[in-house]
């Protein structure tokens, strides 16, 4: 699976590497050479961060099925129970 920005989310992350190098680095770093290091990331790194971004969503709606699970469950054959207890 190919791991694609959006453009403006794209436009900014090359800006945002070109900022970078300027900054960071002996040269600057042009607007090609910036898409290509992009492309790279997005190749070589995107699948793993995609990859926790997936596994922490179902990680979190695991814990909610748990909690709805909970909240909207019944006691099963509780006739008896309840009504030693008074409350039928």
């Amino acid at each position: 699976m190919t791991i694609e920005l959006q453009t403006h989310a794209r436009q900014q992350a090359m800006a945002s590497i070109e900022r970078y190098f300027r900054e960071n680095m002996d040269e600057p770093i042009g607007n090609m050479q910036s898409g290509a290091l992009l492309n790279f990331f997005l190749a070589e790194i995107g699948p793993s961060i995609y990859n926790q971004a997936v596994s922490d969503v179902q990680e979190n709606l695991q814990a909610r099925l748990q909690e709805l699970d909970y909240e909207v469950g019944k006691e099963e054959f509780g006739y008896w129970t309840a009504k030693r207890a008074g409350k039928r």
